[in-house]
């Protein structure tokens, strides 16, 4: 920034990943890359090589409990379990052992071989199509780095000792990143990179430091020393604010406090609309420690439980034993409430390394993935399934299968579901009595066949995140056209429409589990299509909550009669946002 600019107020705009406003200088840290040097190393050498790495790992595992204790100290062990995934790096042998092979076959020295071979561990995960999981590749990246600054001798990186309070601001923080800095100085955070599932925005969340993340080139903007006001909701970061923007944020703050306090107040009441229509409001959870935000955001159970969680950071399937004790034990901290089971969204490259053969496909996306995977994998699907079913007896447990395509796919499914019952039965092993089964609509073509297929299941929830990108042909990950993935598209409304309406003529309900279930913004939407259940994340509940609370479904139907009849996507979200600031346009801000 040039010196005539120097004192302009400047607006640089990325995604809110924590929320709060923060104001103070600016620490600005360029993207470390450490330099791994490469060289060759003779057969003699392989021992100490070994020795060297051994006693690397030793030290990057104290080094990550230590970090863990001092986490599970200060914010509780739900955060703290966050390094769990780093300890399975530091032990996992198939990684260990391929570094092992790596040096008896290549001669490089240690470092080169270990960063080569996590490298491509890393570049797996960063590959899969799902925020929350593409961020576990920060995780390999985080424990690779630390490894090879043990093997060089290396001390932290020096922004972590800085003692004066500041606004962060880095490329990317890796978990061990925000875990080892001085929460006392620092005022708030703002990346280059990084998503809102990103490990960073959880542990900024719950340490209660604003953040934004995903401001593309900011670290090369800005430079040490700078006044920013960052506002970690709307994901504005404010170079030299003026008098007159600190005011109105001033006023921002003291509204937001208040908004905050009446969400709170909401936690034991139910989501309600004004005309008394009972909307479920459920959470998607992607970890069992999870649920212990479901009910402190007073959600009424678990709408969407995505389990191919279970096979991160291994190198061998999950037992049935271990699926059915991770199940039993979230069904039985959730009942009475449902806990619906999303049996695993696995193929393409969303597999652990080692666990199946697999080969590379062009476009895994559209590929064998998901319920395909598993119907080509009826061992696998089968372990799944007995597991939930054993399950059932401890809980309101509901099924659900991913990506269904067609009806026939859907039958041969719910066909290997009632094998798996007859086989728990002759072994004389208790399942619940009955067993909702629904099916995810996030294929157009599902949606166009919906009226077929709900003659086959209980329920259906709608994945409105990959709905929306195979109906308009685009990467939802795609910077360069995200602009064209818009919710509210004539298409996708009519899609979803045809969806509730072929659920309710058939006599089962329907819900919403994508992103858009939590944006208030299409509440009124939802609702006047007829949806029956809307999941989010759990943070996001109570802003739906009292969306719904405000609501009457009249005048819901009344802007779904409207929409359909507008053609363009800005014009019905503007239509949406006129009713939903009517009625709650304190959230909205």
């Amino acid at each position: 920034m040039s010196a005539d600019n120097a004192r302009q107020e400047v607006c640089f705009f990325g995604a809110g990943a924590s929320p709060g406003i923060a104001r103070g200088k600016i620490h600005v840290v360029r993207d470390e890359l450490d330099d791994v040097p490469r060289y060759r190393i003779a057969p003699s050498q392989i021992a100490d090589e070994i020795g060297r790495f051994e006693a690397a790992l030793i030290q990057t595992r104290m080094q990550i409990l230590k970090m863990q204790q001092r986490i599970a100290e200060s914010i509780g062990a739900k955060d703290a379990a966050i390094f769990d995934a780093h300890l399975l790096v530091v032990e996992d042998r198939t990684l260990i052992d391929e570094v092992l092979r790596k040096l008896e076959t290549d001669l490089w020295n240690v470092e080169w071989v270990f960063q080569e071979v996590a490298t491509r561990y890393a570049a797996t995960l960063s590959k899969i199509d799902d925020p929350y999981l593409r961020e576990r590749a920060l995780d390999i990246q985080d424990v690779c780095k630390r490894v090879i600054r043990n093997l060089q001798g290396k001390a932290p990186r020096a922004f972590l000792a800085l003692t004066e309070p500041h606004i962060l601001v880095a490329h990317n923080l890796t978990p061990s990143d925000t875990a080892s800095m001085n929460k006392k100085h620092v005022l708030g955070i703002a990346t280059d990179l990084g998503s809102r599932t990103s490990h960073a925005a959880i542990m900024a969340r719950s340490l209660n430091i604003p953040a934004i993340v995903g401001l593309h080139d900011i670290t090369a903007k800005l430079e040490t020393g700078q006044y920013v006001l960052l506002d970690g909701i709307d994901g504005v970061l404010i170079v030299n604010p003026t008098a007159e923007t600190l005011a109105k944020y001033a006023e921002i703050e003291s509204k937001r406090a208040k908004v905050v306090a009446q969400l709170k107040e909401l936690r034991e009441t139910t989501s309600t609309t004004r005309d008394g229509r009972h909307i479920v409001l459920s959470a998607n959870i992607e970890l069992p420690e999870d649920v212990e935000a479901v009910f402190a955001n007073g959600a009424e159970g678990i709408g969407l439980y995505r389990t191919e969680f279970l096979y991160l950071n291994r190198n061998t399937l999950p037992t049935e034993e271990e699926q059915y004790e991770t199940y039993r034990q979230v069904a039985e901290r959730v009942r009475p409430h449902p806990l619906i089971i999303r049996t695993f969204d696995l193929g393409g490259d969303k597999l652990a390394a080692g666990t199946v053969d697999m080969t590379d496909e062009l476009n895994p996306f559209l590929g064998w993935r998901a319920i395909r995977f598993c119907l080509e994998n009826i061992d696998i699907f089968k372990t799944q399934l007995s597991a939930i079913l054993r399950a059932s007896t401890v809980g309101n447990v509901k099924i659900m299968f991913p990506m269904i395509s067609g009806l026939d796919e859907l039958r041969r499914a719910i066909e290997v579901l009632a094998e798996c019952k007859e086989e728990l039965r002759k072994a004389e092993i208790d399942i619940a009595d009955k067993i909702e089964v629904g099916a995810m609509i996030e294929i157009p073509s599902a949606a166009i066949s919906a009226n077929v297929l709900a003659r086959e299941v209980d329920f259906f929830s709608i994945g409105t995140n990959d709905l929306i990108q195979y109906a308009l042909a685009v990467d939802r990950v795609n910077e360069k056209i995200a602009h064209l993935y818009e919710p509210t598209h004539p298409a996708v409304v009519r899609l979803l429409k045809m969806i509730a309406d072929a659920a309710h003529a058939n006599n089962i309900w329907v819900g919403v589990c994508g992103e858009m279930a939590g944006d208030i913004a299409l509440t009124p939407l939802l609702l006047g299509l007829g949806m029956d259940e809307l999941s989010t994340s759990a943070m996001l509940v109570p802003r739906v909550k009292r969306a719904v609370q405000s609501l009457a479904i009249p005048e819901c139907r009344e802007l779904v009669e409207e929409t359909l009849k507008l053609d363009t996507p800005s014009e019905i979200l503007a239509r949406c946002l006129e009713l939903a600031d009517k009625h709650y346009g304190d959230l909205l801000g």
